[in-house]
């Protein structure tokens, strides 16, 4: 492994929790942006890398190409074992993290595919204000299903960081935003907090999911 890994990503995306890992893990890498919502010139540009036309993925150093934020932020936990990211396959808190891992992946990062064009659902474009607001409904009560049944500690599975929290500190801030998210799931709210404010990813945040006035909306 002699080349760094190559994010294809963009601000504000999904590929942010896995620049978070990179970074702290200590692993060089590069970004290569990537913004399919801006037009099929975009999506048609990504599809040489993932012929699904979206972001995330990740350029190994051995040249494979994975695809999927929740696989690939697993992998990156277990491949680098030193950084503390995941619970270890004994831990008997793995089987709760791959759960919520999961969970995040196809309850609710998998509705942002309609949620970002509603067309491609309904070609009604009268409907399609309707659609996202029930997608964000939806997305709410996931959210609240998952406060419901996690208990935190310092952070979401106990008393160290994972993947598992820089994943939903991401996933989070997207519509319906963080001002819902702490509505509906409180008994995640200081634990997600406490991620935005890690030092070490200070800088990252910064750059490609700011805290703007008005971010939690």
């Amino acid at each position: 492994m002699s080349e760094p890994f190559v994010v294809y990503g963009a601000s504000t995306s999904g590929s942010v929790p896995i620049e978070a890992t990179l970074s702290l893990l200590g692993v060089p890498y590069r970004v290569e942006d990537y913004a399919p919502w801006e037009g099929q010139q975009e999506v048609s540009r990504l599809a040489r890398i993932n012929p699904l036309g979206q972001v995330p993925a990740l350029a190994l150093p051995t040249g494979e190409v994975m695809t999927e934020s929740a696989a690939i932020l697993i992998w990156l936990a277990d491949a680098y074992p030193h950084g503390r990211l995941a619970p270890v396959l004994a831990d008997v808190k793995r089987p709760e993290f791959l759960r919520w891992m999961t969970f995040v992946s196809s309850a609710i990062y998998a509705l942002y595919w309609i949620a970002d064009d509603p067309s491609r659902v309904t070609d009604k474009a009268e409907d399609h204000a309707a659609v996202k607001t029930r997608i964000f409904d939806r997305i709410a009560h996931c959210w609240a299903r998952m406060g419901e049944q996690l208990r935190p500690g310092k952070y979401l599975l106990g008393d160290e960081l994972s993947v598992l929290d820089l994943y939903v500190a991401t996933a989070s801030r997207w519509s319906p935003g963080r001002r819902r998210f702490y509505e509906v799931a409180p008994g995640l709210a200081d634990a997600i907090g406490r991620t935005d404010a890690d030092p070490r990813l200070t800088a990252l945040w910064a750059e490609r999911f700011p805290f703007a006035p008005g971010w939690e909306r």
